[in-house]
């Protein structure tokens, strides 16, 4: 019984945190369609009356003279929650009484005339053409009536439209995407995970503080964030270059009798931010030594050109696969570092192993670029006959060597589909491949490299010459209108293991998903530096340095959300994956998340890492 008794507790428990994470995602939703941050405080009744609209709320004249007072000049985020929490949204059952207390004869219709009369001398006081707006409306009117059935369902589902726009907004738009700073949550409360947890910042309610943008780099501190009674500070000095200080342990002569498995892969960087790359699985078929790296893909087509991807830091993290593929256990990561390559030596037992890759998104990130004018892909010779530009041509075989993962100058079926899914969304069949297979050059049943440029020439001429589908193909791969690589980074995974031939293989082209998020939280714990927020127990700052690179993670005990503010304006020759340098972060209950990933903004120079976190 006391078992029992236990487990309902804490069932109750992880479904109150999922609860509160989903009310506090709506909250930013609403208050973001009308305020360009949740560090901007509403200013008037107008905005405020707006805000709780957007969150599906009905506000009449008394609700909002409540909260907003004679004496109110501002509110803020937290303030906008507080309101929501109190001022629940109307249900049905509600709306059907009200009207029913009109309705004494309970026809389920109420007279024009007699609505006209009510909505116009009682309450917060209609005009004429309000009212008329709304008996116009075929949907719910007949003959002179009103049908407050239908009435009632239309104006739950509009609300209800009106919320989901708002989220659907948050999610998609890339400025307000910078804000999700809660998008690495880690849930340890008995191995369940809760829904994406969102930040709720707070300012202080004497002044309006607003969040710099997301490419900015000027200091911008909240008042709250100096003020804080609570904080935390960290400091690392990182010489010049010392990236290649830390030499990978890897002799040439002690490996070459060593048997090797390799495969390439890449990141690409979404729309929204977000980074996606390919997820692997490795085999061992005994227990063994191994040698695993990954680095960027230095192309040999693109050897003399300035090549973006070839800065972008890399890491591989190695998860041992359990009963379920939900429950994967870390084992260790490629922590050490030469150059652009980063290594993990050890030993790993008889069995199937996950690597997924990741960069912290330091340098793989959105950046506007002048570009002077648009690239040509085709052209017509003198016969009228459509041809590739050379320029076009050396992309689309760097393009090649990124999709032939296995690297043996031919594509497979497997690796032409993860081409397709990231291009089209769709997947080549049998029957279509065995279609490309007599058009187009092919070699043991894999396309050729002539044979995949002559595809592409192929829907050109479909196309009658228009570029647009192959545009649509180059900007999903990472190309910009100049056809550089500027939001993708191939790299390539090496695994060398002494007793054994492994096995790699890819999996799957997605983001890297809760899977990876727990496992750059775990090492960052299981390696770092942890301090206590001053003044709360219930608060760790943890901070770990791998080679080029710099991690902190926040991991917060209690059981209440915590409000993090992180200020780096000390910080000197660096940048962070956030893109800002004072931000605020809102840790779940019983969880932990990444606060930020910080690295050199110029290598060839030192820079110090100088952060204050502070509970608000």
């Amino acid at each position: 019984n006391q078992k029992a008794t236990h487990l309902e507790n804490s069932q109750g428990k992880k479904s109150q945190h999922a609860e509160e994470a989903i009310f506090y995602m709506n909250c930013r939703a609403a208050y973001l369609t009308v305020l360009k941050s949740s560090l901007e405080n509403i200013k008037s009744k107008e905005q405020l009356i707006l805000v709780l609209q957007q969150a599906g709320r009905n506000p009449s004249q008394k609700t909002i003279n409540k909260y907003w007072t004679s004496q109110t000049t501002s509110l803020n985020f937290d303030d906008f929650c507080a309101i929501l929490k109190k001022e629940k949204p109307v249900t049905k059952n509600e709306l059907l009484e009200a009207f029913g207390k009109i309705d004494t004869d309970k026809a389920g219709y109420i007279l024009h005339d007699e609505l006209c009369k009510i909505l116009t001398t009682r309450g917060d006081k209609m005009t004429w053409e309000e009212v008329t707006s709304i008996i116009n409306q075929a949907d719910f009117n007949c003959s002179g009536k009103l049908d407050y059935n239908k009435f009632c369902e239309l104006y739950l589902t509009t609300s209800e439209q009106c919320c989901k726009a708002a989220r659907d907004r948050l999610e998609t738009d890339p400025r307000l995407r910078q804000q999700h700073f809660g998008n690495q949550t880690e849930n340890f409360s008995e191995g369940i995970s809760l829904p994406m947890s969102k930040p709720s910042p707070r300012v202080s309610r004497k002044t309006d503080h607003k969040l710099p943008k997301a490419d900015s780099r000027a200091p911008s501190r909240p008042s709250s964030a100096q003020s804080s009674k609570v904080s935390t500070s960290t400091t690392v000095t990182v010489g010049a270059s010392s990236s290649s200080n830390t030499k990978l342990i890897i002799e040439p002569d002690t490996m070459k009798e060593w048997q090797r498995a390799q495969c390439r892969g890449c990141f690409y960087l979404e729309e929204d931010g977000e980074i996606i790359s390919h997820k692997y699985r490795l085999h061992l078929p005994q227990r063994s030594a191994l040698c695993v790296t990954i680095r960027p893909f230095n192309i040999p087509q693109a050897e003399r050109k300035s090549c973006h991807w070839l800065s972008v830091d890399t890491a591989l993290f190695i998860l041992k696969e359990n009963e379920t593929q939900e429950n994967l256990q870390l084992v260790s990561f490629t922590e050490l570092q030469n150059k652009e390559m980063f290594g993990w030596r050890g030993e790993l037992g008889a069995g199937v192993y996950w690597l997924l890759p990741f960069t912290t998104g330091c340098r793989l990130r959105k950046v506007k670029t002048q570009i002077s004018g648009e690239a040509k892909l085709v052209w017509r010779d003198e016969d009228g006959e459509l041809a590739l530009t050379k320029e076009f041509r050396a992309a689309l075989l760097e393009i090649f060597e990124t999709i032939d993962l296995d690297g043996n100058g031919l594509l497979s079926l497997e690796e032409y589909n993860f081409f397709e899914l990231r291009t089209s969304g769709e997947k080549c069949d049998q029957e279509a491949w065995a279609v490309c297979k007599e058009n187009f050059e092919m070699r043991k049943n894999e396309l050729t490299r002539q044979g995949f440029l002559d595809l592409n020439l192929m829907e050109a001429n479909d196309q009658d010459g228009d570029p647009w589908d192959l545009w649509v193909t180059l900007l999903s791969l990472g190309y910009n209108k100049a056809l550089e690589m500027t939001e993708a980074c191939p790299f390539v995974i090496d695994v060398c293991a002494e007793r054994c031939k492994p096995r790699i293989k890819a999996i799957s082209l997605e983001a890297g998903g809760s899977q990876l998020s727990r496992a750059v939280c775990r090492s960052v714990v299981n390696k770092g530096e942890a301090k206590v927020l001053d003044g709360s127990e219930n608060i760790f700052i943890y901070t770990y340095r791998s080679g080029s690179r710099i991690t902190s993670v926040i991991e917060n005990k209690s059981e209440n959300k915590m409000i993090i503010h992180v200020n780096n304006e000390q910080s000197k020759n660096c940048l962070n994956n956030r893109g800002l340098t004072v931000f605020a972060v809102e840790v779940a209950p019983k969880s932990m998340m990444v606060s930020q990933h910080v690295m050199a903004l110029n290598e060839q120079e030192e820079w110090i890492y100088s952060c204050v976190h502070s509970l608000v």
